[in-house]
């Protein structure tokens, strides 16, 4: 006699296909976090370790002009963010139909091998073409962003996007440190060796840690494809103003990078102190936003990230002004400290907003999207803030940065109040 499928069985079967991604991995999110906390500090230590020798890099490889070592050190540094900018939606679009590890394991991979190769590059354009290959097939820290975004639960992402935030925060602080001595143990070309030796721990920690329940069926982005459709158009107006804001975000605290030196100068730091100097200032921006990511991120949990992103974007605006009056330096650190501490708050808050607006299979795609204009808003910011302070003056790119900030807030206004249906409490 055949023997009978257990209905209860079935029934639980059915039941389990029916939860979403999300509730599926609730188990695994918080060991992923830390998982992916880690990775994107040693990554992002490992990508912005070479700042402080990348000009004698440079230099080593054959290029001899001052002006020429400057301008191959500033391509080679974008070349990064370029790359990702360029890939970062199609690695989300991949992550929704292949799973959130898999990225995870690839840009981790990629970059641990791109990172060692640099460090036997021969010219200056091999140096370029690997770290344009270290942004199109890396990216750790944007992949980190698709899986926990997706995978937190919703009362919780802000929280957890913000802890994501202050991990790469951390990773873009010690970086230079650790670059401005470790060449001088293990020499300009060792380090990069150790840099990627760095990111085949995160790799294994990764392989071996990460865990996710991805259902090819009912994940696929094109199980529902007319419904996804809808879910997009509806909340496509919000959508496009979030990303249009992570790009400001970027733009605004990247615009002052090419001409802080400059500035600080002008306020009487003597010249042999000035590289110190600039870089104290560089990083007081980044130990701000260290100090208030996660706990501005469990506020838009708890308030909303609407008014989150409009409050930052204003506060981060008004902060902005009395950089154009200091008259030292330190008084530029302190600003930049809080400015920092405003600005650190938007970023989780709007991938909290994309992932909620976002139809969930396609929310890595979503999220990609997102990287890519945050990467975008890192490029552009620099040109334009150097072409305004070296055509129009050093202070009007606080003032201009200030001002669109200022602008962009109340557009964001104006679209929660057009877009955004009001709930209950």
């Amino acid at each position: 006699m055949p023997m009978q499928a257990n209905p209860g069985i079935y029934r639980l079967g059915r039941e389990a296909s029916r939860l979403s991604y999300a509730e599926r991995n609730s188990p695994y999110w918080r060991r992923n976090l830390i998982v992916c906390v880690f990775g994107s500090f040693t990554t992002l230590v490992s990508l912005s370790m070479l700042l402080p020798f990348l000009p004698l890099y440079v230099q080593q490889l054959g290029v001899t002009s001052s002006s020429a070592i400057i301008q191959w050190s500033g391509v080679a540094f974008g070349a990064t963010f370029v790359g990702t900018a360029v890939t970062a939606p199609l690695w989300g679009h991949l992550a929704d139909r292949f799973g959130r590890k898999p990225m995870l394991v690839r840009a981790a991979i990629g970059m641990a091998v791109v990172m060692s190769l640099i460090g036997v590059a021969h010219t200056v354009v091999e140096l370029v073409g690997l770290r344009l290959l270290a942004g199109l097939l890396g990216g750790y820290a944007s992949a980190s962003i698709v899986m926990i975004g997706t995978q937190a639960p919703r009362e919780r992402a802000g929280w957890a996007l913000g802890l994501l935030s202050t991990g790469a925060l951390m990773g873009n602080l010690v970086g230079p440190l650790v670059g401005g001595f470790l060449p001088a143990w293990v020499g300009l070309r060792g380090t990069f060796f150790v840099g990627g030796a760095m990111i085949a721990v995160a790799a294994a920690a990764t392989i071996l840690l990460v865990r996710e329940d991805f259902d090819r069926e009912a994940d696929h982005p094109q199980r529902a494809a007319a419904q996804s459709q809808a879910a997009i158009a509806s909340n496509r107006a919000v959508i496009v103003a979030l990303l249009f804001t992570a790009m400001m975000v970027l733009f605004a605290n990247m615009s002052i990078e090419p001409i802080i030196t400059v500035y600080i100068g002008q306020l009487g730091v003597p010249i042999d102190h000035l590289t110190r100097v600039a870089g104290i200032v560089m990083a007081s921006s980044a130990l701000g936003s260290m100090l208030t990511a996660a706990r501005l991120g469990a506020l838009a949990d708890r308030v909303g990230g609407w008014k989150v992103i409009i409050g930052c974007l204003v506060a981060t605006g008004l902060v902005m002004v009395p950089q154009a009056f200091v008259t030292q330096w330190w008084q530029l650190a302190i600003l930049r400290g809080l400015m920092g501490m405003t600005i650190a708050g938007l970023l989780p808050a709007i991938a909290k907003l994309v992932r909620q607006s976002a139809d969930e299979r396609h929310s890595g795609k979503t999220l990609g999207y997102l990287q890519s204009a945050q990467f975008t808003g890192q490029v552009v910011g620099p040109l334009v803030g150097g072409q305004i302070g070296a055509r129009v003056g050093l202070h009007d790119v606080f003032f201009v940065t200030g001002s669109l900030l200022i602008l962009c807030a109340g557009f964001n206004a104006w679209v929660r109040s057009r877009h955004v249906p009001r709930t209950p409490t």
